[in-house]
């Protein structure tokens, strides 16, 4: 018998690769049919007062306009009377497109136009004459600072007296450290297609990090039956977070297509892409204290957000503070201001990211302030357990981490003082940092089925954002059933498909891959009992785990020539199939789970110029059982690209007097190019979790940007001698 090697962690190339490639894949707005009409949105000009007259005169005398659709005319909307809610909502009322005179932020949609075709749309849109009463608006975070708020989310008690510790502490450091906006910009700008079928009903291909939860969304807003509502995203060209909740342009699409009854596409324009979520600006406050050796006695880290004036958006910037160190005096706040802004949205590794950065980037001057090694400060207080929830990990390899990464930078051979390290007129930096993600899981639903064909067909409704979900969802289900993965079919991005969650917080893996190892295991007793219930079966009063499934038959593990093929159980019949619901193991409950890295860091500052260069990145990360090291790779290095550009030019520039962002396209909105990227390697180091899931994987997507940007600046300032403290680094604040 031919023994089929298991495809769980083997470097697969992506099953969906050639489709992407050669152009058969297509994303949401690429999706037609005859007489699809296309939508333009109109933006407000103003950041804060109110709609006194629109006058669409001159757009609908244009020959092929159907419609410009407004708060006057739009068709009713379910959630007139009451507020409505998606999975990724934040406290209090969502926005909502269209719905009345009220100006809550500039760019906002204040009309629809809908014609024949896209640059007809565009046209007729600049004909649309809006008349508006304007309020004063404020904009700025840092001047609003007093008005700050408590977030509704819920932090860890405190724990000890830090005021007391850090008093009594040998050493304290008070910093305070800024981020700017950053926004998303995917690819693939946001889109809708809403074709209306020959019934009535809707076939919506949407921008989407769940299909379901935008489903669910229309059907709330409208009041629609969820049977007459399909929504699809078969392929998405990244999201990074900004699919996580329905955009207005679905809304704008659905209404369109509810008032005319025609098939709508709305697409957003790059300058549009910037008038939803965001990350928001932070300012962050940490005090540390230690004793004289560095033993850290007391930690308080208050973070303050910027959000909407109609909803509070919290994220875990603070909590990270309180579990990655050992310290038994921890305080911990996170305040809100709002503003005449959109409401922030999660974008890669959520409150992580800005909250690692402040909270490495504070341990790093606490190592100066010490004068030892900054690895060495972390491995003197590193935490066995999280003490935020008084559990252990269910597995830690930091210690790990922090060893593999800094012998192969040869961190070693660093000295303690800045500015020690020279090559011509480039002064050499290294920095370094530790990383943290909780390991979520989810529940999660999964349809296996196998026909006579040998075809191991496997579903779920879940999304693939440019993870690798295809391929490490085909990997799973090939392993399990000891099949080639050419003979496994993977169905994702459709609202009919079996329940997933949002794809997002590095749990997919974990969730649905959990889902669709369970469905195959019992797809697998199904064929398991048809073989047992023969006459004279071999498999007779055995139990599953004494038979071997591989390549397409079914054998007895004492005896492999006791082996029937599997499409001699299905036989010519309709193929056989098992659904499972799965959800995280009780065993969890008693334990923390979270993914860890280390990031170490080299950078060159010319001198003269100020100008900083990341020349080499050692990102080394324990995340349990790597599926898939090719595609979990690259998920790293993504977010070590991302994690440099935080640091260095990614930000988000407004206007405060007009309450606009004015860097709001690709050319101005700076992000790292191929030439700014030096050598990224990436290490996974072995880590083994029997509690955190079956298949002992806790996902990547967010932990590959986390400490980045605090890695570059603590590398900047051993480089320098200058403490850059608000992001990015740019050359005017090192000159």
């Amino acid at each position: 018998m031919t023994v089929v090697r298991s495809p769980l962690g083997q470097p697969l190339d992506r099953v969906d690769g050639v489709s992407k490639v050669t152009g058969q894949a297509r994303y949401a707005a690429e999706f037609t049919e005859p007489g699809l009409l296309h939508g333009c949105v109109l933006g407000s000009r103003i950041a804060r007062g109110r709609i006194l007259a629109i006058d669409a005169e001159d757009a609908m005398d244009v020959a092929g306009v159907h419609l410009v659709l407004s708060h006057r005319n739009r068709p009713r909307m379910a959630a007139d009377d009451e507020s409505y809610e998606d999975a990724d909502a934040a406290e209090g009322s969502p926005f909502r497109p269209l719905y009345d005179e009220r100006i809550l932020y500039s760019g906002q949609p204040v009309a629809l136009v809908v014609a024949d075709t896209p640059e007809l749309a565009r046209y007729a849109a600049s004909l649309v004459h809006v008349e508006y009463e304007e309020e004063a608006h404020e904009t700025d975070l840092c001047g609003l600072l007093e008005h700050a708020h408590a977030a509704p989310a819920k932090l860890p008690p405190a724990r000890g007296d830090a005021d007391a510790a850090l008093a009594g502490s040998a050493l304290c450091i008070e910093v305070e450290y800024l981020s700017p906006v950053e926004h998303h910009n995917p690819l693939e700008p946001h889109a809708s297609t809403v074709l209306v079928q020959p019934d009535g009903s809707l076939l919506i291909h949407d921008k989407t990090q769940g299909t379901q939860n935008s489903q669910s969304y229309i059907c709330q807003v409208f009041g629609l039956d969820p049977k007459r509502v399909r929504v699809c995203a078969a392929f998405v060209g990244g999201a990074f977070g900004s699919g996580l909740r329905p955009q207005y342009q679905l809304t704008l699409a659905v209404m369109a297509a509810l008032k005319l009854g025609r098939s709508v596409r709305v697409a957003l324009s790059r300058p549009q892409m910037f008038t939803f979520g965001y990350r928001p600006r932070t300012v962050q406050r940490l005090r540390l204290g230690a004793a004289a050796n560095g033993r850290l006695q007391g930690l308080s880290h208050l973070a303050i957000g910027q959000t909407s004036r109609f909803e509070d958006f919290t994220e875990h910037v603070v909590e990270w503070s309180g579990m990655l160190y050992q310290c038994d005096n921890v305080h911990l706040d996170y305040r809100l201001v709002p503003l005449d802004v959109h409401t922030p949205l999660d974008m890669r590794a959520p409150g992580a990211a800005l909250g690692l950065y402040a909270l490495e980037c504070a341990m790093d001057e606490l190592a100066c302030a010490v004068a030892i090694d900054p690895l060495q400060l972390r491995l003197l207080n590193y935490a066995d357990a999280n003490q935020n929830e008084g559990k252990p990990f269910s597995s830690k390899a930091l210690r790990d981490c922090y060893r593999q990464g800094a012998e192969r930078f040869g961190w070693s051979r660093r000295p303690l003082e800045p500015r020690s390290l020279r090559d011509g007129h480039e002064l050499i930096g290294w920095g370094m940092a530790g990383g943290v993600w909780e390991a979520l899981q989810m529940p999660a639903s999964a349809k296996a089925s196998l026909g006579g064909d040998g075809i191991l067909r496997v579903s779920s409704a879940t999304t693939d954002i440019g993870t690798g979900t295809y391929t490490a969802m085909t990997q799973v289900a090939a392993a399990e059933f000891g099949l080639p993965v050419e003979r496994v079919a993977f169905r994702l991005g459709d609202s009919s498909l079996p329940t997933a969650p949002l794809q997002g917080g590095s749990a997919t893996v974990s969730s649905v891959g959990t889902a669709v190892q369970q469905a195959c295991v019992a797809l697998k007793s199904k064929l398991f009992d048809i073989a047992r219930q023969r006459p004279g079966s071999a498999f007779a009063g055995l139990t599953l785990e004494q038979v071997c499934f591989a390549e397409g038959r079914l054998s007895r593990r004492d005896d492999p020539d006791q082996a029937i093929e599997l499409s001699d159980l299905i036989g010519s019949g309709a193929p056989l199939e098992a659904r499972v619901d799965a959800k995280p193991d009780p065993r969890r409950e008693a334990f923390s789970s979270a993914t860890h890295s280390a990031v170490f860091v080299e950078v060159r500052v010319d001198e003269a110029l100020g100008r900083v260069r990341v020349s080499r990145v050692v990102s080394a990360v324990a995340a349990g059982r790597v599926v898939n090291p090719k595609t979990t790779r690259s998920q790293i290095l993504g977010g070590v690209v991302w994690g440099i550009g935080m640091a260095l030019q990614e930000e988000t520039l407004i206007d405060h007097r007009l309450g606009r962002y004015m860097n709001h396209d690709l050319a101005e909105y700076h992000v790292p190019v191929h030439a700014d990227i030096g050598e990224i390697e990436v290490l996974f180091v072995e880590e083994e979790d029997l509690v955190v899931n079956a298949l002992g994987s806790k996902g990547v997507g967010e932990i590959g940007i986390v400490g980045v940007a605090a890695a570059v600046a603590n590398a900047v300032y051993h480089a320098t001698g200058r403490r850059v403290r608000e992001l990015p680094i740019t050359l005017d604040k090192l000159l």
